[in-house]
């Protein structure tokens, strides 16, 4: 009977009866991403200290089998071999380390890692043969590593061996590197004072590198050292040797820009003809405008205006024509006439620029036409230096402004400034008391304060200031500079005085501040109990949850731990009736930070317990939200406060809870007795 051959069943493919795509889509990304979160980490091994011979033997022992099986493995992990190489040098054993290297080397020795760490591995220990050794091989077997010849470069110098590191710079520009390569060897030339070997390089660099970069590189280097001689025939030759190359606006630009600094103006308007004639001129913006601008500096300014000021001139006429009022076109029109020189045309510019006068006096359409104003004021005083002229500008804008209805304080300092830079002190005080009677800004008083504190005039500044409040008295900042006047005139009593008023009147833009900066100096001043004081008249207007958590902070901050317990305590019996339940959990809060910090310092939790029964259970309630036409419109959940107190306060919410669950257990209990 034929013996029958059985062959093992191959696993049955199952078939996809529901190929349609799953609701829920998941990526294969994903899938990892899950999965490396959900990865365990890996405990950390222990520490070990080794204290025998034996011990550390056995470790080194482990350790190198461990990186010889590793590189067993994967001998093409150059990270295993530099990871092993180190750890040997740890071991202070240079022998294995540099074994291992040079094992590595004859694995892969196109890498250059490797040989930068076994180079860096020597110079580390000051074996500085060694090291040479291992450059002196990299750079031969990688050449074109430019990394290799920087660092092997910079060795050198740093031991002093400035001989051998030119040699190093002559071996690598033989391999004709790229410009940095060069920057680096003429660099170092210029280091050690040596400009004719520098220009030996920078021959041969250009040489190597025919560029107009190159070139230009070359002639600054000329004109840097202060040979202009030297750096025009540099300028020239590139001319002459790049040919059609040479067609570059930035080698025209910057040779007629030596030219200019050379005080050379009309080699300088040979070079800009020569190069707009051979340039095509959509290659040439730039070149046709530092021509205009240096024709405008050195040249005749009349063609120029033809070709390039005229038409300029002629739109932005066109565009005032369709709207005298279009400010923006008068600024351009007038920044135009500035550069082109005339002063006659600029002045008629402005003239007829102010002349459009906004429709109505309302500030939103002043805003940039006192610009107007200011430009040709600062223009005749700068410019023209016209002084005459530019308090006449001044004046006639001032006379201008509608002062009853809106003023600037910009255009009264700018004029008080004025009248300073012409040493006319008593007209620049006529300025801002003409200023503080027409438009008494918070701007003008701080300008002329500022002016009369810079000139040491201390009674003027509090006239000032006296009149500032006068005009102003509920202007806290008015008040609080007022004060810090007094108080760097070490005027301790005026200042405290000056709060003290500041504080009683019946109205204030910002009264926080003022109080806080009232505080901040008492206690700056170490008057711990004005302070107190001043935060308990505080409280006495305002039950604000700061105020209390600032006081006690304070209580804190001078080391009176009781006295702050006191403080929360206060606080929170007098937030207890607020109907913003917020506010007495923000000071809870911060009474059981601070009462926690005091735990810790102390060691002693007691008060902190007693605490922690009083914080407020936080519920979850709904109230109806009404449409903006009355009707309801649903509900909406928000967050309610239940402290201990109040629980106590109000029985109904414990006798609710306990039917609530009487009736749970009522609801309970009704299917037994049906089964039953």
């Amino acid at each position: 009977m034929a013996q029958i051959n059985r062959q093992p069943h191959a696993p049955r493919i199952t078939k996809v009866k529901n190929k349609s795509p799953a609701p829920m889509q998941i990526t294969a990304e994903q899938i990892l991403r899950e999965a490396l979160e959900r990865q365990e980490a890996e405990p950390k091994p222990p520490k070990q200290k080794i204290t025998d011979p034996e011990e550390l033997a056995d470790y080194r022992l482990r350790k190198r089998k461990a990186y010889e099986d590793a590189i067993r493995r994967q001998r093409q992990m150059m990270s295993t071999w530099i990871k092993y190489a180190l750890w040997e040098e740890s071991q202070r054993d240079f022998e294995r380390s540099r074994s291992i290297f040079e094992r590595a080397l004859d694995e892969d020795y196109r890498n250059p890692t490797l040989w930068i760490k076994y180079a860096e591995m020597e110079m580390r220990n000051k074996n500085i043969n060694h090291a040479r050794n291992i450059w002196d091989r990299a750079v031969t077997i990688l050449p074109r590593i430019a990394q290799f010849w920087y660092k092997y470069a910079y060795m050198e110098q740093i031991m002093g061996n400035h001989p051998g590191a030119r040699a190093i710079f002559e071996r690598w520009m033989k391999w004709m590197p790229d410009e940095h390569a060069w920057n680096s060897f003429i660099k170092f030339e210029m280091k050690l004072g040596e400009v004719d070997r520098a220009r030996q390089i920078f021959e041969r660099f250009v040489a190597c590198h025919p560029y107009v970069r190159s070139w230009l590189k070359y002639g600054k280097f000329e004109e840097r050292t202060g040979e202009t001689t030297k750096a025009r025939a540099v300028y020239e030759r590139a001319v002459q040797l790049l040919g059609e190359d040479a067609n570059d606006e930035a080698l025209f630009i910057a040779f007629a820009k030596f030219e200019e600094r050379s005080k050379e103006h009309d080699r300088a308007r040979v070079i800009y003809k020569y190069a707009l004639d051979h340039i095509p001129k959509q290659h040439a913006q730039e070149l046709y405008k530092m021509f205009t601008n240096f024709e405008k500096q050195f040249g005749d300014r009349n063609a120029i205006e033809d070709v390039i000021i005229s038409k300029r001139r002629f739109q932005y006429e066109e565009e005032i024509k369709l709207n005298p009022k279009n400010y923006d076109v008068w600024f351009d029109y007038g920044r135009l006439e500035e550069t082109s020189g005339d002063i006659d045309k600029v002045r008629e510019v402005y003239e007829r620029s102010i002349a459009n006068v906004p429709p109505a006096p309302e500030k939103r359409y002043w805003r940039r036409y006192i610009y107007l104003w200011i430009n040709y004021a600062l223009f005749e005083e700068m410019q023209a230096k016209d002084a005459s002229r530019a308090r006449e500008v001044y004046a006639e804008c001032i006379k201008l402004i509608p002062h009853k209805i809106f003023s600037f304080s910009k255009i009264w300092v700018l004029y008080s400034h004025f009248e300073i830079r012409q040493k006319e002190l008593s007209k620049c005080r006529l300025v801002l008391g003409n200023a503080i009677g027409l438009a008494p800004k918070p701007k003008i008083f701080q300008a002329y304060i500022q002016l009369e504190f810079q000139l040491g005039n201390f009674d003027r500044c509090r006239k000032l200031y006296e009149k500032y409040l006068e005009l102003n008295a509920a202007n806290c900042d008015a008040w609080n500079r007022f004060a810090q006047l007094e108080r760097d005139l070490g005027e301790m009593e005026r200042c405290r005085a000056i709060y003290e008023t500041a504080i009683s009147q019946p109205q204030l833009d910002m009264p926080e501040v003022l109080w806080k900066a009232y505080i901040d100096f008492e206690i700056e001043e170490q008057e711990y109990d004005n302070a107190r004081a001043l935060y308990k008249r505080l409280l006495e207007r305002t039950k604000h949850v700061k105020v209390w958590i600032s006081y006690a902070q304070f209580e804190k901050d001078i080391d009176d731990v009781e006295r702050a317990r006191q403080v929360y305590s206060q606080g929170f019996q007098a937030l207890k009736n607020t109907e913003v339940k917020e506010e007495r959990v923000m000071l809870i809060e911060s009474w059981k930070d601070f009462e926690t910090k005091e735990a810790q310092a102390s060691g002693e939790d007691s008060k902190l317990q007693e605490l922690i029964k009083k914080m407020p259970k936080r519920i979850i309630r709904r109230r109806p939200i009404k449409a903006p036409d009355g009707t309801e419109a649903g509900l909406e959940e928000y967050f309610d406060y239940i402290f201990p107190d109040e629980q106590a306060a109000a029985p109904n919410l414990k006798l609710l809870e306990l039917a609530h669950k009487w009736k749970k257990q009522k609801q309970e209990d009704v299917p037994m007795k049906d089964s039953e």
